[in-house]
């Protein structure tokens, strides 16, 4: 993946806790097949968990689901789970790191740990999404992206099973978006099939 495409954004990270799934399974599938750039996802879940979440959505998807391995360079059109019990960084290269330091909000994998390392990698080129959860993780490295530049989604508190991770964002900041499930695949799609920028 070059380091400049057509579109103005280079990756998508996606962070959300208790409700996630199904939120989830209300994004991801519509979104379009000819994605450009990779979607990087943090779902709080069980250090002891299986691949469930990956075998799901990648039957669900028309897009190539899989678990984040150490120094997969990312690639267009994949999505990216954070594996259990490990925080996914994005290297300067691109490439993904795991670390099993310490928990990040409660969390390993941390939202914020992925959002910030994500921040610093593409800077003004990065998309960040906030869903349902029941903490605060990923509200920092939101306001990060947003700092850097880049597009900040959050699922409409109102919509979400639990409401405390998006409005833990909007207590920091304004973001660029606040809109119901249904909205945020169909809007991901027109930013990159309808808004192309040189």
């Amino acid at each position: 993946m070059g380091d400049k495409n057509e579109y103005r954004y280079d990756a998508i990270v996606i962070g959300t806790s208790a409700g996630g799934l199904d939120a989830l399974g209300i994004i991801l599938p519509n979104i379009d097949a000819r994605l450009p750039v990779p979607i990087l996802i943090v779902q709080h879940i069980s250090a002891s968990s299986d691949s469930f979440i990956v075998t799901y959505f990648d039957r669900l998807c028309s897009l190539t689901v899989k678990e984040a391995e150490e120094k997969e360079l990312l690639q267009p059109g994949v999505i990216y789970f954070a594996p259990p019990d490990y925080h996914v960084l994005v290297e300067e290269d691109r490439t993904i790191s795991l670390s099993n330091e310490e928990k990040v909000n409660y969390s390993r994998p941390s939202i914020d740990v992925l959002f910030e390392t994500a921040s610093w990698a593409f800077g003004s080129r990065l998309i960040g999404i906030i869903l349902t959860g029941a903490n605060w993780d990923g509200a920092a490295g939101s306001e990060l992206i947003k700092k850097a530049g880049g597009l900040v989604i959050i699922q409409d508190p109102k919509t979400a099973a639990v409401a405390r991770m998006p409005e833990s964002v909007l207590e920091r900041f304004k973001p660029d978006h606040v809109l119901p499930l249904e909205e945020i695949g169909p809007l991901i799609n027109r930013i990159f099939f309808l808004t192309p920028t040189q």
